[in-house]
C-alpha cells in the first residue's frame, strides 16, 4: 500500500479502516466505486486500503469483483470500535479531505 508520496503506508488510518468495514457491514457487498463514494475516499486511496485489508483477510472479492466483508473483518470492526470507545471516548467517521 502506498501513500501520495509513493512510499508504502505501514500504519493505515484506523478510522479509515473502520469506515470501510462499517459501510460493508451495512451494505453486505459493494462495488469499489460505490464503496469509495460511500466512505468519502478517493478511488485510488480506497484501492490501496482494500489491498491491505485483503492481505489481512478482512475482505474478499466475489466473482463480480465486488468487495465482501469476511467474518474476520466484522470481528475486527467490533474490536476496533470497542477499543476506540474505551480509549478515545467516541467514534467519529469524518470524510477525508
Amino acid at each position: 500500500m502506498k501513500g501520495n508520496s509513493g512510499e508504502p503506508i505501514s500504519k493505515p488510518d484506523l478510522y479509515v479502516l473502520a469506515r470501510v468495514i462499517k459501510t460493508l457491514k451495512e451494505k453486505n457487498r459493494m462495488n469499489k466505486t460505490a464503496l469509495a463514494t460511500s466512505t468519502g475516499l478517493s478511488y485510488d486511496r480506497l484501492i490501496k486500503y482494500l489491498d491491505w485489508m485483503a492481505q489481512k483477510g478482512f475482505i474478499a472479492f466475489d466473482s463480480n469483483d465486488d468487495v465482501v466483508l469476511t467474518k474476520l473483518g466484522a470481528e475486527t470492526y467490533d474490536q476496533l470500535v470497542k477499543w476506540i470507545l474505551q480509549y478515545i471516548g467516541k467514534v467519529r467517521f469524518q470524510k477525508l479531505t
